[in-house]
């Protein structure tokens, strides 16, 4: 998997802004004594360290295979989304303690202080935004990343809000209401992106791919028999790997067939990774472990 240039340059620009904003909105938020302010600072804290670790993603998942590690590292862009997904499930759970807490015992906030610095917040999370969201689908790293932006984003438009309702009518309540809505988006996409990443990791069909209809495809292949242990993952995102095994009639060239059924995931379910096991018409129903695939003959590797 590569990454161009130009999104590693702008995530490093992201890094940068975002670090110098987290210190601007955790004085802002010491300053005002806004808890959603000092929310949004925490989200966009975790927003820095995730940008960062998808930096390092990047450039670990760069790196060649090796005869230890076959495919390479590209699965620790995985990491590092899950590992953005807990930390933001972790901040949306301090921000719920510390607003339950405020709801006992209110403290004075300065709204129009608030108000000023969230909207420098949502600046600095637009131009993020605007700036990675062509990049969103290129990898769970980078959704992840750009998740974060998302999700700062909206909440600083609530602590602006919550700031502006402080500054014009008192309403400190709205500072720590604005908070438990911040925790929300948070844990929205949070919970996504932890989902995604756990589901990469156990081996989970990619959700764009149908495996039936896979397996339909291959069986429809004239001089095909039938298709077993039909096994489809993805490595990281965007490289989807499969493999099986392949009963073929004895009038059928197993080289020839190997091509047809090679082109046909690649060019209609672009999978081009992929490992299948050719076998003559009966031996696999024959085998006294039918569903163990250790032992493969026969096998191919594209």
């Amino acid at each position: 998997m590569s990454h161009s240039h130009s999104s590693y340059k702008k995530l490093w620009f992201v890094f940068f802004l975002s670090l110098f904003y987290m210190i601007a909105e955790i004085l802002g938020g010491i300053w005002s004594g806004s808890l959603a302010l000092l929310a949004d600072a925490g989200h966009m804290a975790i927003d820095t360290a995730g940008i960062a670790l998808g930096l390092f993603a990047m450039w670990i998942s760069s790196k060649p295979p090796t005869s230890k590690k076959t495919y390479g590292y590209y699965r620790a862009e995985i990491l590092a989304a899950l590992l953005n997904g807990v930390f933001l499930l972790a901040i949306s759970i301090w921000i719920v303690m510390e607003a339950w807490n405020r709801f006992s015992h209110p403290e004075p906030v300065q709204g129009n202080v608030m108000s000023w610095i969230a909207f420098g917040g949502l600046m600095v999370n637009v131009i993020g935004v605007k700036l990675l969201h062509a990049h969103s689908h290129d990898s769970l790293n980078m959704r992840g990343v750009w998740l974060h932006l998302i999700s700062d984003l909206l909440g600083s438009v609530s602590a602006m809000i919550a700031g502006f309702l402080v500054w014009k009518w008192g309403w400190t309540i709205a500072d720590t209401v604005s908070s438990l809505i911040i925790s929300v988006f948070i844990c929205v996409g949070a919970w996504r992106l932890v989902s995604e990443a756990v589901h990469v990791l156990l081996e989970g069909v990619p959700a764009r791919i149908d495996t039936e209809k896979i397996k339909t495809a291959l069986e429809q292949v004239p001089g095909v028999r039938g298709v077993f242990d039909l096994h489809i993952w993805q490595v990281a995102t965007g490289i989807p790997a499969l493999s099986c095994h392949v009963a073929v009639a004895k009038e059928f060239s197993h080289p020839e067939m190997l091509r047809v059924l090679s082109q046909l995931l690649e060019n209609e379910f672009s999978i081009s990774h992929s490992t299948l096991q050719l076998e003559p018409e009966g031996f696999h129903q024959g085998s006294e472990h039918p569903n163990h695939c250790e032992l493969k003959p026969h096998g191919h590797d594209r």
